[in-house]
């Protein structure tokens, strides 16, 4: 192991000095201010921070990160570049997750935002989807995971829209024909047009049709509920309606893409009717800091303590 800037379990400690550091202004919808401690009994929900996001108390060391996740009270994580990581270190990613009993989100198989892809019937296309897929479904076995996203590319100018989503359908249906038999499951996610312009999967209802259409149980969406702020809005009952359909979730506060309680989003709501619902998956923070290094990786999570207070 890489030598730790600082001990994992040094972290919301016993100490008196650890305790004020931790006891920030109050936050959250009911101006609620929790316990600053960590939810070492466990959140209510699995929330999924990625490599990275705690990086200044854990070190570099992938496995470090995890483990001081697991101490923190997380029960999930994800990676969005698990695929282009070493087979080996995939492996002991897998290993160590398993060791703690915490779930692994969506890792990225397809997300090419400059490529006319699944709107088209290329051949070429097909062969690289087929590669895709296979070295997903790879990724899989070895790590145990059970969702890949996929983001259907972008929309072509000089085709009606109704023959490039029947494409999309049908590249979908091709790609999840690869991926039943490992049981993976393709998630499709929508991204916002303002920051990502061009791409053709926008909205909620339209993920929802084109999996209705593809008829598979290995391609569903994943909602992002940054993205779907700024697209759509309306997001508790988009979620109801399409629910039969999502099978995970990205959250980001909006405006700024940084944790819950800094932007206009209620996620405490959120999270308390996904927690109604009984949902069990990852909830992946795909979200920045809005503080720099310990102090805002101790923002983020203060933040999901608060959110996780319903």
């Amino acid at each position: 192991m890489k030598e730790k800037k600082l001990s994992r379990r040094q972290f919301i400690g016993t100490t008196t000095a650890a305790a004020a550091a931790l006891a920030i202004n109050p936050i959250g919808a009911a101006g609620k201010n929790p316990d600053a401690q960590s939810a070492k009994s466990g959140f209510k929900l699995k929330y999924a921070p990625y490599f990275g996001m705690f990086e200044a108390h854990a070190g570099k060391d992938p496995i470090d990160q995890i483990k001081f996740m697991a101490d923190q009270g997380f029960r999930a994580m994800f990676d969005n570049g698990l695929m282009r990581k070493d087979p080996s270190l995939q492996e002991a990613i897998a290993k160590e997750l398993s060791r703690q009993n915490m779930e692994l989100g969506p890792f990225v198989a397809y997300a090419d935002f400059k490529v006319k892809s699944f709107v088209t019937q290329d051949k070429e296309i097909k062969i690289m989807l087929a590669d895709t897929m296979k070295k997903a479904v790879e990724t899989s076995k070895r790590t145990n995971a059970k969702y890949t996203l996929v983001v259907p590319g972008r929309y072509d100018e000089s085709l009606e829209w109704d023959y490039q989503t029947a494409n999309v359908v049908e590249n979908l249906k091709f790609c999840a024909e690869m991926c039943e038999p490992a049981g993976l499951i393709i998630v499709i996610e929508p991204l916002n047009p303002w920051n990502h312009p061009g791409l053709f999967l926008t909205k909620i209802p339209q993920a929802y049709q084109i999996c209705k259409a593809v008829r598979s149980p290995s391609c569903k969406i994943i909602n992002d509920i940054y993205h779907q702020q700024i697209t759509e809005g309306n997001l508790i009952p988009n979620i109801d309606r399409a629910w039969d359909e999502i099978a995970s979730f990205h959250v980001g506060d909006s405006p700024g893409r940084k944790e819950p309680t800094t932007g206009e989003i209620n996620y405490k709501n959120i999270f308390k009717h996904l927690h109604s619902k009984e949902y069990d998956g990852a909830i992946c923070m795909e979200h920045g800091k809005s503080k720099k290094g310990i102090e805002g990786e101790k923002a983020v999570i203060q933040a999901y303590l608060a959110c996780d207070d319903f």
